[in-house]
């Protein structure tokens, strides 16, 4: 089963995954997509142009090739990965908590203190792929915060379900939840 979809101008079929018994998602991944990230990231520059930011952040890992991108068209020096687990690399990491549709119970998203530093008292716009729940969107949030940075704006290729709902975030378009007969959930 697949759900046709249109975004950023191109077309892709979505292989409907598995949650649980009852639910399915139609999994969109620019993982090795470079014609789909180019034009999501492109679509979602323009999207939020009017917004005022000084660094984009996203969470790993699915966000990274989307936000390289924006930072590469936009000439973004440096962008920011939030982590789901510390690295020898990142000094006096800070972290907060996660729930995410497709991760399976409480992870964690980690920055350095270097990043946080950088973030400390800068504008930051939050961007992920696909916005379910909405629980790594708050999780970044929170960790923008802890680093003492402020939140500018949020933005995402994809709102699913109840999420497309949402005015809080700039997206691109929507895609439904499934029953596992592959029936939208409405």
């Amino acid at each position: 089963m697949t759900y046709p979809l249109a975004v950023a101008g191109l077309r892709r079929e979505l292989p409907l995954c598995r949650v649980n018994d009852d639910l399915y998602v139609a999994a969109f991944i620019l993982f090795g997509d470079a014609e789909l990230t180019v034009a999501c990231a492109k679509a979602l520059l323009e999207r939020t142009a009017r917004t005022e930011y000084d660094y984009l952040l996203t969470s790993e890992a699915k966000g990274i090739p989307l936000i390289h991108e924006m930072a590469r068209q936009s000439g973004a020096k440096k962008y920011f990965v939030a982590r789901k687990g510390p690295k020898n690399y990142m000094p006096e990491p800070i972290h907060v908590e996660d729930r995410s549709i497709t991760t399976e119970g409480v992870q964690r998203l980690y920055l350095g203190r270097d990043d946080a530093e950088l973030i400390r008292g800068k504008r930051i716009l939050l961007v992920d792929d696909v916005i379910s729940k909405g629980g790594s969107m708050l999780a970044m949030e929170a960790l923008v915060r802890l680093a003492g940075g402020s939140v500018a704006g949020r933005a995402a290729v994809l709102a699913e379900g109840a999420a497309s709902r949402r005015e809080d975030i700039l997206v691109l378009g929507s895609i439904p939840l499934f029953h596992a007969d592959g029936t939208p959930i409405q």
